[in-house]
């Protein structure tokens, strides 16, 4: 796989409180925003996004950092370019005031910029509310999004904020206590599901932050955990992201079916009537 030309997708640019960034969009019906993991939106990440666009969602990606359709896999760019790349990104990040890496009990406050992106996208795109993908750097993002009703199928794959390098970091994830219980009064009274994804050996994603989640929502946390063994053994990397570098995209294998119920959920929350049938009917026949 090489560097992504990008066709296929829109770019154009949301400002929200004076914060201008580009963005990337594909595809009709209601919105979804996926934000990739770091180094930022890899070529896996947008074949991701084809799928989301292909049942029927406008798919939105917000440039966070990284160089979109960059090629990070060291497979293809060689193992010292795609550490340079993903160090210097990961630099970045961290010293960004707009992210936060270490503090327990607070969201980052890039995450009021995306709530925005996603009710300008609602507006723009209509249905009954938009859905929203983080990867781990960003996987909590989508949590604290769900504080806006409209925000209606938050995935949080392999979430990796705060990093687990304390017991206490382990055990919670990068939102507010505030922001946690509108989460949990939503799914309480309106039925929110959030769905989260990892491998069960992997550091940055710790058996105590699902337990946490487990705890704090109850019956609306969805938990899909998977076995080194159902990793991609192709990837650079030990088992981590679920929806991109560790899938094996065929029928039957473990990471495709955590990647159809991820769309599943999509289909049940955004997509109504004939149209999540219509979409059904030809990811069946595609399979």
């Amino acid at each position: 796989m090489a560097d992504h030309d990008l066709t296929g997708f829109d770019r154009e640019t949301f400002t929200h409180d004076g914060v201008r960034r580009r963005i990337l969009r594909r595809g009709t019906g209601p919105a979804v925003i996926v934000m990739a993991e770091v180094p930022g939106i890899t070529p896996k990440v947008l074949q991701f996004a084809e799928r989301v666009a292909d049942i029927g969602c406008t798919v939105v990606l917000p440039v966070l950092f990284g160089t979109p359709g960059r090629d990070a896999d060291p497979h293809h760019v060689g193992r010292l370019n795609a550490a340079r790349y993903a160090g210097s990104t990961m630099r970045k990040v961290c010293v960004r005031k707009e992210f936060t890496a270490l503090a327990i009990g607070k969201s980052s406050p890039v995450v009021t910029w995306l709530r925005a992106l996603a009710a300008h996208e609602h507006e723009r795109c209509g249905g009954p509310g938009v859905g929203a993908v983080g990867m781990c750097f960003t996987g909590g993002f989508a949590l604290a999004m769900a504080v806006d009703d409209r925000l209606l199928a938050p995935v949080l794959s392999q979430p990796s904020l705060p990093l687990p390098i304390t017991k206490r970091r382990a055990a919670s994830i990068d939102i507010s206590a505030d922001e946690l219980a509108v989460v949990r009064g939503r799914c309480e009274r309106d039925g929110l599901q959030v769905m989260g994804l990892r491998f069960r050996s992997d550091r940055l994603v710790p058996d105590d932050r699902f337990a946490f989640l487990r705890r704090e929502l109850g019956d609306a946390f969805t938990a899909v955990e998977l076995s080194d063994e159902d990793a991609n053994p192709q990837a650079a990397m030990a088992p981590h992201s679920v929806l991109t570098e560790h899938l094996i995209d065929e029928p039957g294998q473990p990471t495709r079916a955590a990647l159809d119920e991820v769309l599943d959920l999509f289909r049940r929350r955004l997509l109504v009537g004939d149209q999540a049938t219509g979409q059904a009917t030809v990811q069946a026949a595609d399979a």
